[in-house]
């Protein structure tokens, strides 16, 4: 079984119910194909910040992420010391510390991000369908 690791605005899509509409391939490969799906704490972490500053809106509490996650069968990864201080190779085209975080937790983990971010979906560790 292979597993697979969602950036934030995946795991948005995926809470929001719309992840089927949206990203009916990567839906497929979840709901019925043999892949294991994780939300990172780090994405937690990032939707924290953002739900607190006033610039995004879940449509829940922030104490029912876990069970949210939970009832779509995605699991939480958490961040390891391994992930904080691993070196990519090859390093990303971005300096967000949250992809770069995501993408150290999948070289870490064999893991592929799943991600529409421009910045991300041409390097290695980026998910293919």
């Amino acid at each position: 079984m292979s597993s697979v690791l969602l950036d934030t605005h995946i795991a948005l899509a995926f809470f929001g119910r719309s992840f089927r509409q949206h990203f009916p391939s990567i839906h497929a490969l979840l709901e019925v194909g043999d892949v294991e799906g994780f939300v990172s704490a780090a994405t937690l972490w990032e939707i924290a910040i953002k739900t607190r500053l006033g610039k995004l809106d879940i449509g829940m509490p922030l104490s029912d992420l876990p069970e949210a996650i939970a009832s779509v069968r995605l699991q939480i990864l958490g961040i390891e010391v391994s992930h904080v201080l691993h070196t990519l190779d090859p390093e990303p085209p971005t300096r967000d510390p949250f992809d770069r975080l995501l993408l150290a937790q999948c070289q870490v983990e064999g893991f592929e991000l799943v991600t529409v971010d421009r910045a991300l979906v041409d390097h290695p560790l980026a998910f293919r369908p």
